[in-house]
C-alpha cells in the first residue's frame, strides 16, 4: 500500500515519507554549508601550489606543460636558484608562510640524488658498464644560514654525475594558515606543505623534466584567538548538525523496524505456504518482502550520521579529515535524493524510469561483460602498438580514456592527425585500428545497448496498459478484494496483519 492507502486502511500517518522529505531539505542545506568550507580549503591548497611553482621554478609560466632543462649549466643554475629562494622565502612570499620548526630546530631543505652505483657509458664506442643498483646521497641546508652567491656554490659542494644520475629530489617544508575562513565566521586551519621538486633524468634522453608536487597536511592550530568573535555562529551550526543526526537516527529506527517486520512476514508466509499448501517458497518471492528502498535509507542515514559527527569535529577543530567527511556527506545526500523516488513507485507513470532500469539490469550486465572483453582487447592492442608513436596511447589508463572518449565522439580527429607523420606500417595499422573501433562501438555496440533499454521500456509500457504477469505471491495477495477504506484492516495488533493477508476471504475486523 501507498502511505495514503495505509492511512485510509489503518489510520497510520505517513511519518517515514514526511521524514524523508524533511531529510532532503536539511541534508542538502548541510551539504551546501560544508561544501562552501571545503571549497575554501581546496582553493587555498591549489593557489599555494601555484605560488610555490612561481617562487621556486625559474622562469616558470602557467602554460608550461613540459618544464624541462637541456644543459648541465641549467641544472646547476636551477638548483642554486631554488636554494636561494628558499633561504629568502619569508621575505619573498606575499602571504604568511614560515619554515617548519621542531623543538626550536628548523627543518632543513634536503637535496637527494638518486644514482646508479656504477656507470661507465661510451656511446661513441657503443659500449657500457653499469651496475643498476640505485644509491641515494642527500645534502641538508638549514634556512638560518645566510650565503652569498659564491659562498653557497662553494660550501654546498654539490657534484652531479650525469652518467649515473637518475633524479635530483629537493625536499622542503613550509607552514601556512588559511585565514580566509575567518570572514565566514569559521576558525582557520594550519597547513603543512611538504614540497618535492624533482629533476627527472630516468630516461637519459638529453631532457631533464622538472616537476613540483606538494603533500598537504591539515592540522589544528595550537593556539588561536579571534578578537570580537562570538560562539553563536558555531553553536547554531552544531545545533543544526545535531538536528540532522536526530532526524537520520529516527529514520534509521523506522526503516530498520520496517525491514525487520518484512523479514518476520517473510518467515510467516514461508511457514504458511509450507503447512497449508506444501509449497517451498523460492528466493525471488522471499526477497519481495525485503524493501530495497529501506536498505537504501538505512545506508544513507548511517553515512549521514557518521559524516555529521565528523563535520562537528571539523567545525570544532578537533579533526581535519575534510576528504572523508566530503565522501560521507556527498554519498549520503545522493542516496537521499535517489531514495525519495520510492514514493513515486505508487504512481506508475512517474516511476517508469526505475521500472525500466530494474527490468533491463540483468540483460545489461550480461551484454556489458561481452562489451568489456572487446574494449579491453582494443586497449591492450593500442597500448602496445600505438603507445610508442602516439601520446594518447602511452599508458594503459590513457588508452582506456582515449577510446572511451572516441565512443562519445571526442578525440577522433586529433587521434587521426597526431599519427600522420609515422612510418607507413604504423600509419596503416592505426587507420585499421580506428576504422574498426569507431563503427563497432559507436554504431553497433552502443546501438544494441540502447535497443536493450528501449525494448524493456516498451515492455513496461505494455504491462502498464494491459497488466503485467503476476508471480504466485502477487496473485495470492490479489485475492484480497477489500479496498483500503473498507475498515477491515483496522486491527490492534501488528501480528494479525499477516493473517489478513494470508486469509483474504476472512473478515479481519
Amino acid at each position: 500500500m501507498s502511505p495514503c492507502q495505509k492511512y485510509r486502511a489503518r489510520g497510520r500517518k505517513p511519518w517515514k515519507m514526511m521524514l524523508q522529505i524533511l531529510k532532503i531539505a536539511i541534508i542538502t542545506f548541510q551539504l551546501v554549508s560544508f561544501g562552501l568550507s571545503n571549497e575554501m580549503m581546496v582553493t587555498f591548497k591549489e593557489e599555494n601550489i601555484i605560488a610555490f611553482k612561481h617562487i621556486f621554478l625559474k622562469n616558470y609560466q602557467d602554460r608550461n606543460k613540459d618544464y624541462a632543462l637541456y644543459t648541465r649549466h641549467e641544472v646547476h643554475d636551477h638548483i642554486l636558484y631554488i636554494i636561494r629562494r628558499y633561504l629568502h622565502l619569508q621575505n619573498l612570499m606575499v602571504d604568511n608562510h614560515a619554515f617548519e620548526r621542531i623543538d626550536d630546530v628548523f627543518t632543513p631543505l634536503s637535496i637527494c640524488q638518486e644514482l646508479y652505483r656504477h656507470a661507465n657509458i661510451l656511446p661513441a664506442n657503443e659500449t657500457f658498464d653499469i651496475d643498476p643498483h640505485v644509491e641515494t646521497e642527500c645534502l641538508s641546508i638549514y634556512p638560518i644560514s645566510l650565503y652569498t652567491k659564491d659562498d653557497l656554490e662553494n660550501d654546498m659542494n654539490l657534484t652531479l654525475d650525469f652518467q649515473r644520475l637518475l633524479a635530483v629530489n629537493i625536499y622542503l617544508k613550509v607552514k601556512a594558515i588559511n585565514l580566509q575562513t575567518v570572514r565566514h565566521k569559521e576558525l582557520p586551519d594550519c597547513y603543512d606543505f611538504s614540497i618535492n621538486i624533482k629533476f627527472d633524468n630516468h630516461a637519459h634522453s638529453g631532457q631533464i623534466k622538472i616537476s613540483l608536487s606538494s603533500d598537504v597536511q591539515i592540522k589544528v592550530c595550537k593556539d588561536w584567538n579571534v578578537s570580537g568573535s562570538t560562539d553563536l555562529h558555531y553553536q547554531l551550526i552544531v545545533l543544526f548538525d545535531c538536528v540532522v543526526i536526530c532526524s537520520c537516527l529516527l529514520s534509521l529506527i523506522l526503516c530498520t523496524r520496517s525491514v525487520y517486520n518484512g523479514m518476520l512476514l517473510q518467515f510467516e508466509y514461508t511457514t504458511f505456504a509450507s503447512i497449508y499448501h506444501s509449497k517451498r517458497v523460492c528466493w525471488s518471492e522471499r526477497m519481495e518482502f525485503i524493501n530495497g528502498w529501506y536498505i537504501l535509507f538505512i545506508i544513507s542515514d548511517t553515512l549521514t550520521i557518521a559524516g555529521s559527527v565528523l563535520k562537528i569535529c571539523i567545525q570544532s577543530k578537533e579533526l581535519t579529515n575534510y576528504d572523508v567527511c566530503s565522501i560521507l556527506l556527498g554519498t549520503a545526500t545522493m542516496l537521499v535524493w535517489i531514495g525519495v523516488m520510492r514514493y513515486l513507485s505508487f504512481f506508475q507513470k512517474y516511476y517508469i524510469l526505475i521500472l525500466t532500469l530494474q527490468a533491463a539490469l540483468p540483460n545489461v550486465i550480461r551484454f556489458s561483460l561481452c562489451t568489456v572483453m572487446i574494449f579491453l582487447s582494443y586497449c591492450f592492442c593500442g597500448w602496445i602498438v600505438l603507445g610508442p608513436h602516439h601520446e594518447n596511447f602511452r599508458s594503459f589508463n590513457m588508452v582506456a580514456n582515449c577510446l572511451f572518449s572516441m565512443i562519445n565522439g571526442d578525440e577522433i580527429y586529433s587521434t587521426f592527425t597526431k599519427i600522420r607523420d609515422k612510418n607507413d606500417l604504423v600509419w596503416m595499422f592505426s587507420k585499421m585500428y580506428i576504422y574498426t573501433f569507431v563503427p563497432l562501438f559507436t554504431f553497433m555496440i552502443l546501438s544494441l545497448f540502447i535497443a536493450l533499454i528501449t525494448d524493456t521500456y516498451e515492455t513496461i509500457k505494455h504491462y502498464q496498459k494491459h497488466g503485467a504477469p503476476l508471480s504466485e505471491l502477487q496473485a495470492f495477495i490479489a485475492e484480497c478484494k477489500d479496498p483500503p477504506n473498507s475498515g477491515k484492516f483496522m486491527v490492534d495488533e501488528e501480528s494479525s496483519t499477516f493473517w489478513c493477508l494470508c486469509a483474504p476471504c476472512v473478515n479481519c475486523t
